[in-house]
């Protein structure tokens, strides 16, 4: 093969790795492992080259662990199940078992043009009765320990997609996948209990060092930690009607006697009680459900217009016995405290813009340190926004004179002596509802008895297997319920009649444990072997989207600890490092397939080839970073391979003959040190940008620069780079003229080295050029290239000489020049003489070897 041929190289080679299994691995305690991991597709269609980006990400650092000796375990499934797969078979009229299967079929294909080093031999699909088994086993475990329970809610819900969804997957008041706007309904759901380890998994975040700051951030804020007091506000009662009191939480309680009316949230239970006791009840309610109806997150983030009504009572300030108003108010939340709130306007923005809205009380009762009693901002009149900082107490009885940390806790104490209420912690994260009224997921392993109640399916009788479905419409409430001989079935306890569960589980279910079914993906009796999860886990590096932030990697945290109680793992974090890689644009826009601007990766492997597209989608951005497609960019790296085919294989069968070792030669030329300099260097600098930094974009740079650096040395020695056919194993010229011994052992030093640090990036390309040089076993054997330090050090430098403070002259030295030489030297270059004939020199300091500078008087 004369010419380089992409498609052509790239399909050998392909068929040697999947023939030979070779990035198939087991449990080796003799070697360091390293779990590689990406997050696995889902398969609601074809993957473009957005998608790739991140698969292609995960394939260089496996490939690279793999050549410096680790035992890697890089493995791929398919997120199968859940609504997008659903979805898209409603819409083209076909079951999703077959959509979702022949979706698996097309993009398995895809990563394996591509290259991607997966252990293929570990593959599975969430949809697989054989995986979602085990997320039925583990949802009775949680059952068991009181972690899987059922209630009614308020929830949200999605009428595009005709389900309920978590508060992590509402999305600025729409659905994450449909858009559609959100609204809510009472419903009976099964939740998760991710709440009992809220606290933990705030406190993990600490240990999580290699995570992106951004990340992190998300995750505290999503769970948010308050401290506080729960405390109860009395109902005055009118005639023939009992109520019971309100609890409020609060984490300003030093404000309490600032506290001038309650607010509920329009969900709050004791709201359909006063609308049934009031003048108007329809008219009440009609308020209420519009309140209901709004965009959920912006009244969650306070962002609408903040409207309320008066319900009509009074309750009790606990504190100061005075009575104060009731009313409902649209940016206060059920899910949120207690779905009740005092409101002190003074000293809270929102409270301050209602009640000046309504015109309800403001007392002010906190002023800043700084101010005196008497010339503080004791007068509401005064105030155009709330003073929500510490202070000192003020109109706040036997308080007054307090500072703001020391009547939180005086207060405290007395709430608790009072028995009106607690100290609490209590975080913004809440449970998990699973409980999603579609098809297409894993069924809840429940059945209701007329005798006994609600049962849990024996572990014996798993899986609950999801029926087939005929003339599949996915409409109505839940399309299990249209299959009775699914629904229809006996009581495990007393065998009498019995319904199932027909809500499935919500998809991030499967996806917050499946990377420990890839340590043991064929094991029939546990979901895995503890000693093979030992072995892998936790992952050492993971990539992925961002937008998984507080979704998926905190259920999967959640999940990972829930194991670690069930004795199954030791550790606490499934993931030790986290990459969060950018989106790739087409036309300043994400690319996606609504959007009309994606980039079938199948059409760049049919004309540019696999490797191509690989280094484009490494080259052009930082990983974390978005990246904008541009053809240009593709047809560049397309060049730069073709120039790289050129120089090895115009070389290969003359440096391929050296069998002597470069650092057992002497007598380099000038140009043959700068070769193997600028050789080691390269290596050092990538080395260093590929751990701890990850900044695969510089690595490709530094390959770029290394090749042109081969092409001058070429050029400057009479060097042709074009490919041509040796006669004998004798013949050592190229071109016109002999090859000196350590030209050779320079070129074939620097040729190889180019070549093993291309392989994680050009990997047909890389093994084809390998296996041209001479070598049998292939570029993973070859090991990742050492570097020398010595060799990589600059053999000379330019020393700035400054005198008086201007640098004056520049000198030229050997590196590594001792300070006492390097003074010498500069007092006795003659410019700098010129300097300082005829005067004082004062004072030398010679900096690192860094810098002279001279002081003349």
């Amino acid at each position: 093969m004369a010419e380089y041929n992409p498609q052509l190289i790239e399909q050998k080679w392909q068929k040697h790795w999947e023939d030979s299994c070779a990035f198939e691995v087991v449990e080796d305690i003799s070697r360091p492992k390293f779990y590689c991991l990406v997050m696995f597709a889902y398969p609601s269609g074809h993957a473009h080259v957005g998608h790739v980006r991140n698969y292609m990400i995960g394939d260089v650092i496996a490939r690279v662990k793999r050549m410096q000796g680790y035992n890697v375990l890089h493995p791929f499934g398919w997120d199968a199940f859940g609504l997008p797969a659903e979805n898209a078979a409603i819409k083209h009229d076909t079951h999703p078992e077959v959509w979702t299967l022949d979706n698996i079929a097309h993009m398995k294909g895809q990563l394996k043009r591509l290259g991607i080093s997966y252990a293929w031999e570990r593959e599975f699909a969430t949809c697989e009765r054989d995986y979602y088994k085990w997320n039925q086993w583990l949802f009775l475990k949680m059952y068991e320990r009181g972690l899987a329970y059922r209630k009614y809610s308020m929830v949200n819900w999605c009428p595009g997609c005709l389900t309920v969804l978590a508060n992590e997957q509402v999305v600025e008041g729409a659905c994450w996948r449909c858009s559609t706007e959100v609204t809510t309904r009472d419903l009976e759901q099964w939740f998760l209990k991710i709440t009992q380890y809220a606290g933990e998994l705030l406190k993990g975040l600490d240990g999580l060092n290699d995570w992106p700051a951004k990340v992190l951030t998300m995750q505290r804020n999503w769970i948010g930690r308050s401290e506080g007091v729960r405390l109860r506000f009395s109902i005055v009662a009118i005639t023939g009607s009992t109520v019971p009191d309100v609890e409020v939480f609060t984490t300003r309680l030093d404000t309490i006697y600032g506290a001038s009316f309650v607010l509920l949230s329009p969900e709050h239970p004791l709201v359909d009680q006063f609308a049934r006791e009031s003048a108007e009840p329809d008219e009440f309610l009609a308020r209420i459900n519009r309140f209901c109806n709004q965009d959920r997150m912006a009244r969650r983030t306070g962002q609408v217009d903040k409207e309320g009504f008066d319900t009509g009572r009074l309750a009790v300030n606990p504190f100061t016995g005075r009575e104060v108003p009731v009313w409902v108010a649209n940016f206060v939340l059920a899910e949120y405290g207690t779905g009740a709130v005092m409101g002190v306007p003074a000293h809270d923005q929102r409270d301050f813009e209602f009640a000046t809205k309504y015109g309800l009380p403001i007392q002010v009762v906190i002023q800043p340190k700084s101010r005196t009693l008497s010339g503080g901002i004791n007068s509401p009149e005064i105030l155009t926004e709330a003073y929500d900082d510490p202070g000192v107490l003020i109109n706040s009885g036997e308080f007054c004179g307090l500072s703001t940390h020391e009547a939180l806790n005086r207060m405290a104490i007395e709430v608790e002596e009072r028995e009106i209420g607690c100290r609490e912690v209590q975080f913004r994260l809440k449970d998990w509802g699973i409980s999603r009224q579609r098809y297409w997921g894993t069924p809840i392993p429940i059945v209701y008895c007329d005798e006994c109640g609600l049962k849990a399916v024996p572990y014996e009788d798993l899986p609950v297997e999801l029926p087939p479905l005929t003339g599949f419409s996915g409409r109505g409430n839940s399309s299990l319920k249209q299959v009775s001989d699914f629904v229809e079935t006996t009581c495990p306890s007393c065998g009498g009649h019995a319904k199932r569960e027909t809500d499935t589980m919500d998809t991030f279910v499967d996806s917050s444990w499946y990377f420990y079914r890839y340590c043991d993906p064929t094991n029939d009796a546990l979901p895995f072997d503890r000693s093979k999860v030992e072995y892998w886990a936790p992952i050492d590096f993971y990539s992925g989207g961002v937008e998984h932030a507080i979704l998926h990697l905190i259920y999967s945290r959640f999940f990972c600890r829930v194991f670690r109680d069930l004795g199954m793992v030791s550790h606490d974090e499934p993931f030790s490092r986290l990459l969060t890689q950018g989106m790739v644009l087409r036309n300043g826009t994400v690319m996606s397939k609504s959007m009309g601007n994606v980039v079938d990766p199948d059409d760049m492997l049919s004309k540019y080839g696999a490797d191509a597209l690989r280094l484009y989608e490494m080259f052009v951005a930082p990983p974390e970073k978005e990246i904008e497609w541009t053809d240009a960019g593709l047809e560049g790296s397309s060049r730069f391979l073709f120039r790289v085919w050129r120089l090895v294989t115009s070389l290969c069968e003359r440096i391929k003959l050296v069998d002597v070792p470069v650092d057992q030669l002497a007598d380099f030329t000038d140009k043959e040190r700068a070769l193997r300099r600028k050789t080691h260097s390269t290596i050092q600098r990538i080395s260093l940008s590929l751990d701890p930094r990850v900044h695969l974009n510089t690595v490709v740079s530094a390959l770029m620069e290394l090749v042109n650096e081969l092409y001058a040395f070429c050029e400057e020695s009479g060097l042709k780079t074009k490919a041509r056919h040796f006669k004998t194993a004798d013949d050592l010229s190229v071109g016109d003229r002999t090859v000196k011994l350590t030209e050779a052992a320079v070129l074939k030093e620097a040729i190889e080295a180019l070549v093993l640090m291309l392989a994680p990036f050009t990997p047909h390309l890389a093994e084809e050029l390998w296996e041209r040089l001479g070598h049998r076993d292939g570029v993973t054997k070859g090991g990742w290239p050492s570097f020398d330090l010595d060799v990589a050090r600059q053999d000379e430098i330019i020393v700035p000489i400054q005198i008086n403070g201007k640098v004056r002259v520049r000198m030229k030295t050997s590196a590594g020049t001792s300070d006492e030489t390097l003074r010498t030297l500069a007092l006795d270059d003659p410019q700098v003489r010129a300097y300082t004939d005829g005067k004082n020199v004062e004072r030398v300091v010679v900096a690192g070897g860094k810098l002279v500078s001279i002081v003349v008087k």
